[in-house]
Formats: C-alpha cells, sequence, structure tokens
C-alpha cells in the first residue's frame, strides 16, 4: 500500500494563508481521511477529517472556523486549507488514511497509512 503524500507547507507569516494537498493511490484513498499535527515536543493531534463523499466533515476545536478541509476524489487528492494562522499553529502537519467507520475518526489508532508530513512554521 502506497502511503499518502503531503505537500504545500512552508513558511508563513501570522495572520497569512496555506494550502496544504494530500496525494493518495486508489487502495489508500480510503472512505476517511484526515489530518493531524504533531508540534515539537507535543504528541500528534487530530486537526481536521473527511468523510468519502465529502459530506461529512470534523474539525480540532483549535482550528474551526480557520480551517478548512475538502477532498477531489476523480484526482484522489485530500486538501486542507489554513487560514488565520497562528504561531501556536506551527507544526509537521500529517495527512493518513482510515478504514471505513460508521463515524468520523479522530484518534491517531484509528488510521492506518500516513504520510512523511510537510512543514508548517507560522511566525510572528
Amino acid at each position: 500500500q502506497v502511503p499518502p503524500v503531503e505537500s504545500g507547507g512552508g513558511l508563513v507569516q501570522a495572520g497569512g494563508s496555506l494550502r496544504l494537498s494530500c496525494a493518495a493511490s486508489g487502495r489508500t484513498f480510503s472512505s476517511y481521511m484526515g489530518w493531524f499535527r504533531q508540534a515539537p515536543g507535543k504528541e500528534r493531534e487530530f486537526v481536521a477529517a473527511i468523510s468519502r463523499g465529502g459530506i461529512i466533515t470534523d474539525y480540532a476545536d483549535s482550528v474551526k472556523g480557520r480551517f478548512t478541509i475538502s477532498r477531489d476524489n476523480a484526482k484522489k487528492t485530500v486538501n486542507l486549507r489554513l487560514n488565520s494562522l497562528k504561531p501556536e499553529d506551527t507544526a509537521v502537519y500529517y495527512c493518513a488514511a482510515a478504514a471505513p467507520l460508521g463515524r468520523i475518526p479522530i484518534t491517531t489508532n484509528e488510521y492506518h497509512s500516513w504520510g512523511r508530513g510537510t512543514q508548517v512554521p507560522v511566525s510572528s
């Protein structure tokens, strides 16, 4: 199984925006796709997830209203739009795939295929 590949990270000033993309192969592009992040010295945490049809989404409270997850099933990509970035958003952002569930998965152990991450440093 080919892991997903993230892109789009980079240095951004506080208040700025970024668009992260995740490209996945056919088998990896599962029912649910999610984004997580891991800041230095901290555990990996849930950011956002989206169902296969793109109708159901979920966000961490810390990013609600600022980040938007979307997917293009024809291109097998999942995107994360990051607006109004804050220094505390600094982290490595990971894309991951989850097996079909009856609900949005929000814990790391519910995801089975992980990308290598893309860095998002936010300067103050």
